[in-house]
C-alpha cells in the first residue's frame, strides 16, 4: 500500500525531520546537503513538535531548529512557494539565528555557524539546472570570507535522476526523490530502491501519520491549508498574466494605429514632394536649365525644394513682367 502522506506537507516534514526521537533521519539528510563539511555525528532538535501542540492544532512553528556536536546550529524548512521577500527573510533568519548565541560577557570568537537548508518545489533561478545551490559570503574570486553563515537551496523541480538510478546517485538526489515521489510508493518499495536504512526509517514516520488520528488530522488540515495558498497564488498569477496579455495587446493595437497614421502621413508626404518635384523640373525646363537627377533630388529635404520652385516661379514672373 502507497503511503500517501507527503513529506511536502510542512507537518509530515517536521515530524519526519525534527523528531527526536528519529535523529537518525536527521543526521542522514543534513550530512547530504552538507558535503565537503565535518560530518555530522550528534544533533540535538531545539524546537521539537510537542505532544499538546498536536493536541491543540496549534502548530505555529515548523521549522526545524537543531545543533550538533559542534555547536552549529542547523535550521531546516520546507517551502512550497516562493513567498514575498524571501531572499531577505532567509538571511534575516539565519542571521537572527547566529547572533542570538552572544551573551553578555561573551567573545565574537565565540560564535558558532548558522547554517540555513531550505527545500523548495518551485523554481528559484529560472536559468540555474542546479538541484543544491550553496551561498556563503564570498569574495568576487571565490575565496570565502566566513562559513559561519550559509544558505542552502534544495530544488526539487531540478532533480533529474529516476527510481533505476538512486543507488549510483548523490545522497542529495536521493533525498530530492524521496521528497517528491514518497507518498506514491510503499515502504517495502522504499526498502527495495533506496540503499540507506534512514530512508526506510523515514518512510515509517510518514506511514505512522496516516495510523494516527491526531496527526492524520492535522495532516489534512495543512495540506488543505497549503493548497489552498497555492490556489490564491496560481490565481494571483493568472489574474497577473491577463493584465500583462491586455496591456500588451493595447501596445500592439497603439502601434498599429500609428503605423496607420504614419504611413497615411507618409503618402501625403509622398505626394506633396512629387508635386513639388514636377513644378520645379517645368519651371528650370521653361528657364532652360538642366533638370535635376534622382540622385541629386534625393540629397534635399521637402522645405529646398520648396524654396527652389518657389524662385524658380519668381525667375520665370520676373522674365513674362520685363
Amino acid at each position: 500500500m502507497k503511503i500517501g502522506i507527503s513529506p511536502l506537507v510542512d507537518l509530515a516534514f517536521k515530524l519526519m525531520l525534527g523528531s527526536p526521537l528519529h535523529t537518525r533521519i536527521t543526521i542522514h539528510f543534513l550530512n547530504s546537503i552538507l558535503v565537503g563539511q565535518p560530518r555530522i555525528t550528534q544533533v540535538e532538535i531545539l524546537n521539537p513538535i510537542l505532544e499538546r501542540e498536536c493536541d491543540d492544532d496549534k502548530l505555529s512553528v515548523l521549522d526545524i531548529l537543531a545543533t550538533d556536536e559542534r555547536g552549529r546550529l542547523l535550521n531546516i524548512e520546507m517551502q512550497t512557494s516562493l513567498l514575498s521577500g524571501m531572499w531577505q527573510r532567509l538571511a534575516y533568519y539565519v542571521s537572527t539565528v547566529y547572533v542570538g548565541q552572544l551573551r553578555g560577557g561573551e567573545e565574537y570568537y565565540e560564535l558558532r555557524p548558522a547554517i540555513s537548508i531550505c527545500v523548495l518545489s518551485e523554481f528559484v533561478f529560472a536559468k540555474s539546472t542546479d538541484l543544491h545551490l550553496d551561498f556563503r559570503f564570498r569574495e568576487l574570486s571565490g575565496r570565502i570570507l566566513t562559513d559561519d553563515l550559509q544558505i542552502h537551496l534544495l530544488q526539487l523541480r531540478n532533480l533529474r535522476v529516476v527510481g533505476e538510478e538512486l543507488y549510483t546517485s548523490t545522497p542529495a538526489e536521493r533525498w530530492a526523490f524521496f521528497l517528491k515521489n514518497a507518498d506514491k510508493l510503499s515502504c517495502d518499495e522504499i526498502r527495495q530502491i533506496f540503499p540507506e536504512n534512514e530512508f526506510f526509517e523515514a518512510a515509517g514516520v510518514l506511514e505512522m501519520i496516516s495510523q494516527t488520528p491526531q496527526q492524520l488530522m492535522l495532516y489534512n488540515a495543512r495540506l488543505k491549508s497549503q493548497r489552498d495558498e497555492f490556489a490564491r497564488i496560481e490565481q494571483t498569477r493568472i489574474e497577473i498574466e491577463q493584465a500583462r496579455l491586455e496591456i500588451e495587446q493595447a501596445r500592439l493595437e497603439g502601434e498599429a494605429r500609428g503605423e496607420a497614421r504614419g504611413e497615411a502621413r507618409g503618402e501625403a508626404r509622398g505626394e506633396a514632394r512629387g508635386m513639388t518635384i514636377g513644378r520645379l523640373a517645368v519651371f528650370r525646363e521653361l528657364l532652360g536649365l538642366q533638370t535635376f537627377t534622382t540622385a541629386e533630388l534625393a540629397a534635399y529635404e521637402d522645405a529646398q525644394l520648396i524654396e527652389m520652385a518657389e524662385q524658380l516661379q519668381g525667375q520665370l514672373r520676373t522674365r513674362r513682367e520685363s
